[in-house]
């Protein structure tokens, strides 16, 4: 299919596209004229679920009618909504339920996690990062360190391109791994870098840190709702995700967590404990002694946040609905194809314009980024002044997420004749 893409008018892509009609089940904010702009930037903030009011209303009027007994009563319990979000949040990710979780924000859960999955000892205590992760990944790391009384600077190995090149090779990052040998505790990589957009190699990153000893995380920010993903039978340790991307669950939305089943019953692992991540059976006898539920709830810290919660449970009804990530993985190179075939016609120079996401679909998801070497603030500003929402990083990269729920391949084409139109008058 993606080779006849760049045929087909956006108009014959729009009418074949069997999730065309899910847009209709978002919000998209008017652009300057009025009239719907070409949103691509849910990879920084997806849309609002039209379902989504309906479902946070709903639960103003189980605490409007039933106050603290909504905890136990009305049509989705408080005292056991979390458990609400098991299955689909487990489809999301290939994972089975017991090893899904929903709770806090990301950074939260990936400091909790680190506690427990970054454990250094005196021979073992690198931990692995690829260079230029998102600044709270960074942070989070080199707190941990110093956590343990350890020097960032000796701890953290960050992997860096090629000379030249802008993205990470595989076999790279499994040689740096199989150097750092009985010396690495711990590999921490983006499931989907958030400046390039090259999605990494998880199982075969897992495979090699696993065969040195260390434990295998992913901060999936990026990836999940994105990609299409089977973290238990890749034999991912831990993996933590935020649900206000591609997930479409609202600013600050509640994040998801992966603990693999193999842990699910290990209540001598070291961790920060919370009283809704106790034994329910006996929770509300108030008791000394931390007794963990099995499996990634065990993580738990507070009670659920219910209003966030159900946003989110609305957004991950989409995807079901939508055939899952399957489905959406189909479309999502089918529009990343289409976007990229387009910026390709242009004939742009690269000194004047460079795609640094990989070309092939296996190492991105839909997210193109691109190095405007001239005028790159003066493209984003044109691109919004004509309806277009893009992500703009510095130095000078536009970020491009044409997301499969509700992006068309119309968005895509006005995007590209914007840049067309931009680069033909700045040449004159």
């Amino acid at each position: 299919m993606n080779d006849v893409i760049p045929t087909l008018s956006a108009a014959q892509l729009d009418a074949a596209d069997p999730l065309a009609a899910f847009r209709q089940e978002f919000h998209i904010p008017p652009g300057p004229d009025g009239q719907p702009c070409a949103y691509l930037c849910g990879n920084s903030l997806g849309l609002q679920p039209k379902a989504a009011r309906a479902a946070v209303e709903q639960e103003f009027d189980a605490w409007e009618r039933l106050g603290v007994e909504g905890h136990f009563h009305g049509t989705s319990p408080w005292m056991h909504y979390h458990e609400t979000l098991a299955a689909g949040s487990a489809a999301l990710v290939g994972a089975r339920p017991i090893e899904v979780v929903v709770m806090n924000n990301l950074t939260v859960n990936l400091h909790l996690l680190l506690v427990s999955f970054y454990r250094p000892t005196a021979t073992r205590y690198k931990i692995l990062m690829e260079g230029g992760a998102f600044p709270s990944d960074q942070y989070a790391i080199e707190s941990q360190a110093r956590l343990h009384g350890l020097d960032p600077a000796e701890v953290i190995v960050e992997l860096v391109p090629r000379p030249g090149e802008h993205t990470l090779r595989t076999e790279d990052i499994e040689a740096t791994i199989k150097e750092l040998g009985d010396s690495l505790a711990t590999v921490l990589i983006g499931g989907v870098n958030y400046y390039t957009g090259q999605a990494f190699d998880m199982v075969a990153i897992t495979r090699a840190g696993h065969a040195v000893g260390a434990l295998v995380g992913f901060d999936l920010a990026h990836a999940a709702g994105n990609l299409e993903m089977h973290l238990h039978d890749w034999d991912v340790d831990f993996a933590c995700w935020c649900s206000y991307k591609y997930l479409n669950s609202g600013p600050g939305g509640a994040s998801g967590v992966f603990v693999h089943e193999r842990f699910a019953h290990r209540p001598d692992l070291v961790r920060l404990a919370g009283w809704w991540g106790h034994d329910p059976s006996d929770r509300f006898q108030m008791k000394k002694g931390f007794r963990p539920m099995a499996g990634a709830a065990g993580w738990q810290l507070s009670n659920a946040q219910i209003f966030p919660m159900a946003i989110h449970r609305a957004s991950l009804d989409l995807v079901e609905r939508a055939g899952g990530m399957a489905a959406l993985r189909r479309k999502s190179e089918q529009l990343t194809a289409y976007l990229e075939a387009r910026i390709h016609e242009l004939g742009l120079p690269t000194s004047q314009l460079e795609i640094i996401t990989p070309t092939d679909p296996a190492q991105r998801g839909c997210q193109l980024s691109i190095l405007v070497h001239q005028r790159g603030r003066e493209l984003f500003d044109y691109l919004a002044s004509q309806g277009i929402i893009a992500d703009w990083r510095e130095p000078n990269v536009i970020r491009l997420a044409p997301v499969p729920l509700y992006n068309s391949f119309e968005d895509v084409r006005r995007v590209t004749e914007a840049i067309r139109e931009f680069t033909a008058t700045s040449a004159h």
